[in-house]
């Protein structure tokens, strides 16, 4: 039987999230507002800094589909570059060299991601992967969203389901597989496997991993260089107070010039 390596796509094989990607090439394109791209960034930050609850997924993923009401799958499909555009910029270059490395051991590289379907079948292709494992955001009419909610949705227990049928499918063998993932909501995938490795845990994900002795990998910065950042300016800001009431006590202790 073959093995082979399964990467979540945000915060694992990139800097945050696909999600908000799509939704500023949505925006460039006319298919989403601006306070709506306004409200993804601010989501994205949110969730680089404290990943995403099941609540908060599903309904990014009910926003996704009612937004693509009415849109024709044609002009959804013209923005994969401009998404790649944005994505491609953020892999993390040591994700790659695992997952190349993977490749170059004989296992087969997937990407696993709640984004969809066909977002996970370009970039495996751009990236060379073997293939990628996806979400169906909304049911399609004549070749046009309806905005309604359907298909698999592989978050959680998905995932896991996900890349079991695969290898049913393919004679991989999961105990010699790795998995690769950032949230505690993929511990089903990473259980899956013989070999979990951790990238960039959330709390409870990096508490997981310690009780089962996973592998953990952190690559991410922004966090702690946002936590520093604050650091400097609160220190600048006391500083400067310090200052300007040491000029002011001065100022009254000397005598008033004649």
């Amino acid at each position: 039987m073959s093995s082979a390596a399964f990467f979540d796509l945000d915060k694992t094989l990139m800097q945050g999230s696909s999600g908000f990607q799509f939704a500023r090439a949505a925006r460039e394109a006319g298919v989403i507002s601006r306070r709506q791209l306004a409200s993804d960034a601010l989501a994205n930050l949110r969730y680089r800094l404290h990943g995403a609850s099941d609540a908060q997924s599903e309904e990014l993923r009910e926003r996704i589909a009612a937004s693509l009401t009415g849109v024709r799958v044609r002009d959804l499909e013209r923005l994969a570059v401009r998404v790649l555009q944005g994505i491609l910029p953020r892999l993390y270059p040591q994700m790659l060299t695992i997952a190349y490395e993977h490749q170059d051991a004989g296992r087969q590289v997937y990407i696993v991601t709640a984004a969809a379907q066909g977002l996970a079948d370009v970039l495996a292709r751009v990236l060379t992967f073997d293939g990628g494992l996806g979400s169906h955001l909304s049911e399609v009419h004549d070749g046009v969203y309806t905005g309604n909610v359907t298909g698999t949705f592989l978050y959680g227990e998905a995932k896991a389901v996900a890349i079991r049928e695969l290898a049913a499918r393919e004679g991989i063998d999961l105990e010699e597989c790795y998995a690769y993932s950032d949230s505690v909501s993929d511990v089903p995938m990473l259980r899956a496997v013989g070999h979990p490795v951790v990238v960039n845990p959330d709390a409870e994900l990096l508490k997981v991993a310690q009780e089962g002795g996973w592998e953990v990998l952190r690559l991410d910065r922004l966090a702690r260089k946002l936590l520093l950042a604050g650091a400097a300016l609160v220190a600048a800001s006391a500083s400067a107070a310090t200052v300007a009431v040491l000029h002011a006590t001065n100022q009254r202790a000397e005598p008033a010039s004649r």
